[in-house]
């Protein structure tokens, strides 16, 4: 896998930065990074040990968040690229969650490290729909689906 330089959320404009789950700017945060490897979205995360659901197991809804914060940065790179523009320029292209589901398939180790591939099922102006799948020791655990929406621009504008 090539990695760009800079992840998806990296481009976020610091108003757009503290979100639990993948803004940079908040350091009780996931911080989780985006890139894309080829037409998928990848995404590594390993979950700390204050992640527990039972001992040995990551807890259900950190993995809720992983998916969530991945399909969404995935759509705001899905709708630049449709745009034929570099992500960060403006005007900024910032997505919010519109549906989030999951499905846990096995239980989820502690203590090792997850990958995420996203899919783009559909791109539109305003609406991305995501596919993403999240393995640990390349053992599917958790499949998820984000639809997407673009923020509206009276949201974006109050962050500014």
């Amino acid at each position: 896998m090539e990695k760009q330089e800079k992840a998806f959320q990296d481009y976020y404009s610091d108003s757009m930065s503290h979100c639990y789950g993948c803004g940079r700017l908040n350091s009780e945060g996931l911080q989780i990074k985006s890139y894309w490897d080829g037409e998928e979205s990848v995404c590594s995360f390993t979950p700390r040990p204050h992640h527990i659901a039972i001992p040995g197991f990551v807890y259900g809804g950190l993995i809720a968040s992983l998916i969530d914060c991945h399909g969404t940065g995935t759509a705001a790179a899905a709708a630049y690229k449709r745009e034929g523009r570099p992500m960060g320029s403006e005007p900024e292209l910032r997505f919010v969650t519109a549906s989030l589901s999951v499905d846990y398939l096995r239980p989820t180790p502690l203590g090792t490290k997850l990958l995420l591939r996203g899919k783009i099922e559909e791109n539109k102006e305003r609406k991305v729909v995501v596919n993403i799948e999240l393995f640990a020791e390349e053992e599917l655990c958790a499949k998820g689906r984000v639809v997407a929406v673009q923020a509206p621009d009276h949201l974006v504008a109050m962050m500014k």
